[in-house]
């Protein structure tokens, strides 16, 4: 069988850290795959003056799968916006034409205790959140910042979506629903905005045309962060805008103890090369101390070895596996409780090596 190819791009702040760590992971299937390594961000700035090298985005169109750690930190932070370490993945999701981002709320049953909110609310959670990932008010033109003289200045920027746009994330979407419970809950703020207005009625009319076996549910977005508080359970997958989705997949990732267990996957068309990477970001303050969590990027190469990589039992291993070492109470300091002693990033991961290595055959 012809391995996959996987682009790892560790990035900045604790993707180094988190990117070794997971790669000893993925090492475990070197009979599958193989592992290539790029920059991107801040640094890729540093060693070659762009944050995504041309040559770089070649590997990555050439590759089944890219694999990101986390970009950006203070360092960078002086430079033109144009220029910065965010914009490198911004170019990146662009070029691979990512248009659905795959966020899923996943309680271990060893981490109900973590959440803030009670064990009971958030028991057995299993939520996946379809964002859009190209259009919408990141994307938007007009946009920009305008002096109107007088020392006035205007912010613009423009929330813009086409019927193509809404249909194919929402038919991404309706297809994970109908894979899972069979529920799809669409959001927006078809109240108060034009494109909620399209954005309901071409993902209602989707439904009848392609899935009417899935029970879809509109919700507006402020009421949607609310229950996902009040009531998450009630929620299958759902289905949102770029901006909507941002807000909404961070307040779900709190459900489950903490922003260093999720993980996420950006996908395009059907053949092309996703982009997995943690929700997390780079966490610069921690950078270089062997502290951070390295489990959100390493179930972000199980998603990725099962949507990218057709290696379902593979992926299967890999999350099985941070169940058990969850299940022994091994903590990384962001999980950990006062009174417990954090593991460190190398140890968390090499004791989740240890039980891929176990589940063998």
């Amino acid at each position: 069988m012809v391995r996959k190819k996987i682009l790892l791009l560790p990035g900045d702040g604790i993707g180094p850290e988190i990117a070794a760590a997971t790669a000893t992971v993925l090492d475990c299937f070197r009979a599958d795959v193989e592992v290539a390594e790029g920059l991107i961000g801040g640094a890729a700035i540093d060693q070659e003056g762009v944050p995504l090298s041309d040559a770089t985005l070649a590997m990555a169109k050439a590759s089944d799968a890219v694999l990101m750690g986390a970009v950006g930190g203070p360092k960078w932070d002086t430079l033109p916006f144009a220029a910065r370490p965010e914009r490198g993945l911004l170019r990146l999701r662009k070029e691979l034409g990512l248009f659905a981002n795959l966020r899923p709320a996943l309680v271990f049953d060893a981490l109900a205790e973590s959440s803030t909110l009670k064990a009971e609310v958030v028991r057995g959670l299993d939520i996946m959140i379809v964002r859009e990932l190209t259009g919408g008010i990141y994307f938007g033109e007009p946009r920009g910042i305008e002096d109107l003289g007088n020392g006035e200045r205007r912010g613009v920027n423009t929330q813009v979506y086409t019927t193509s746009e809404i249909r194919r994330v929402a038919r991404a979407a309706f297809t994970l629903a109908r894979a899972r419970k069979g529920r799809l809950c669409s959001v927006e703020k078809a109240n108060v905005m034009e494109s909620g207005v399209l954005w309901r009625e071409e993902v209602t009319r989707l439904h009848a045309e392609e899935f009417p076996e899935v029970a879809l549910s509109h919700m507006y977005a402020d009421n949607c962060a609310m229950q996902l508080v009040r009531a998450p359970h009630q929620f299958d997958v759902i289905v949102t805008d770029n901006l909507f989705g941002d807000l909404l997949s961070d307040l779900a990732a709190m459900l489950t103890g903490s922003l260093g267990m999720l993980p996420s996957a950006s996908l395009g068309a059907p053949g092309a090369p996703g982009l997995y990477e943690p929700v997390h970001g780079s966490a610069p303050d921690i950078a270089g101390k062997n502290l951070a969590n390295p489990l959100a990027m390493i179930l972000s190469a199980a998603m990725m070895l099962r949507l990218s990589c057709g290696l379902a039992q593979a992926a299967e291993r890999i999350e099985a596996a941070v169940g058990r070492v969850l299940a022994k109470g091994l903590r990384t300091a962001d999980l950990a409780a006062p009174s417990g002693t954090p593991v460190s990033t190398r140890a968390m991961a090499a004791a989740v090596v240890g039980e891929v290595q176990g589940s063998a055959g």
